[in-house]
């Protein structure tokens, strides 16, 4: 099959630092073209992938490379005049490509990566309600359930976690908490639950400059407990070392998050998970056995101090079975198939 599958520009296909988006583009492109299909990738330059590659811009839009629109909007120009090259068309840019209406000369999808509950955006999926849609959680898609929108498929987003990561021994005795230090992913409420179980917690992460008095003002006075080590932010091997070595991974997101990848990153490291009961994660991990879902603080006191209870060879099974490429790779084949057909 001739697939295109088109990426965001902020960031190259792999990313070199964040892009969770452009992670799973990269797995997925990579496992197509193992599995013998044509693809061609339309990425920035700077990116890297055995299909074609297509860079529709000259350096990726984070260095600076200029208005991210009018990019984006020169990169869905060019799919529509190669589109009758294609079977199938795969977007990751959600909405844009919808605006060049019946131009394409082929089939396309949409995977939606990002939250659906904005008013803005869901005034723009009621307007284009009948574009196929892939979901990246079936919780994603609850946020717009009364608009009745053209869902295909739901496909669990898969990386080559089996090699990307290796078990821990979890023997470092502490708690990890490692993401983003921003209101939504927990931080202060993660460090008040390991303090409050007697633990140590190691804390890493990037500020982004939105979230600066943030930091400063809920999380910075935190980081002072003798229980809580600041680690700054870490490249992806001192994120593996600091998760890998932990007792628990611990994020108590405060959103309902579409697909959390650095929980099944942490499980993959054979660390069970400690969150909130919300969003994608009652879909990725089996509560009480890869980790805790709760539902309020003394819940999450209570994980912090029974987590070290649970089998890390079991998480880690379960994560490499259910969230790898292959599988992700035979979810979209379905899609693609049943698009070319429907529109034979």
């Amino acid at each position: 099959m001739k697939i295109a599958q088109v990426a965001p520009l902020f960031a190259p296909v792999p990313p070199t630092d964040y892009g969770g988006t452009e992670r799973i583009v990269h797995a997925l492109t990579q496992e197509l073209v193992k599995r013998g299909h044509d693809v061609t990738l339309f990425a920035s330059a700077g990116s890297h992938t055995s299909a074609k590659l297509r860079s529709s811009s000259p350096t990726p839009l984070w260095e600076g490379g200029g208005d991210a629109l009018a990019w984006h909007a020169l990169e869905v120009e060019e799919l529509v005049r190669r589109s009758a090259e294609f079977d199938v068309i795969h977007s990751h840019l959600d909405i844009l490509p919808w605006l060049s209406g019946d131009r394409y000369d082929a089939p396309l999808v949409t995977t939606m990566h990002g939250r659906l509950d904005a008013p803005e955006v869901r005034k723009l999926l009621a307007e284009f309600r009948d574009w196929p849609l892939v979901s990246i959680s079936n919780s994603q898609r609850r946020p717009v359930e009364d608009l009745h929108l053209n869902w295909v498929s739901t496909v669990y987003h898969g990386l080559d976690l089996e090699h990307m990561y290796s078990l821990g021994n979890g023997g470092g005795g502490y708690l990890a908490f490692v993401s983003r230090l921003t209101p939504e992913k927990g931080p202060a409420i993660a460090i008040q639950a390991a303090i409050k179980a007697g633990m140590k917690i190691v804390v890493a992460g990037n500020v982004p400059d939105p979230e600066k008095e943030f930091f400063e003002t809920e999380v910075k006075p935190l980081l002072k407990n003798p229980l809580v080590e600041w680690a700054g932010e870490l490249d992806d091997e001192g994120k593996n070392k600091v998760i890998g070595g932990a007792m628990g991974f611990i994020v108590p997101i405060q959103w309902d998050e579409p697909f959390g990848l650095a929980f099944i990153e942490a499980l993959a490291t054979g660390t069970p998970v400690i969150s909130i009961e919300r969003g994608s994660l009652p879909e990725l991990i089996e509560n009480g056995r890869h980790g805790f879902l709760v539902s309020n603080e003394g819940e999450l006191v209570d994980a912090c101090k029974k987590v070290d209870r649970l089998d890390r060879s079991e998480c880690r099974r379960w994560v490499i079975e259910r969230f790898n490429p292959g599988r992700m790779a035979r979810g979209y084949e379905a899609v693609y198939e049943r698009l070319v057909k429907k529109a034979a």
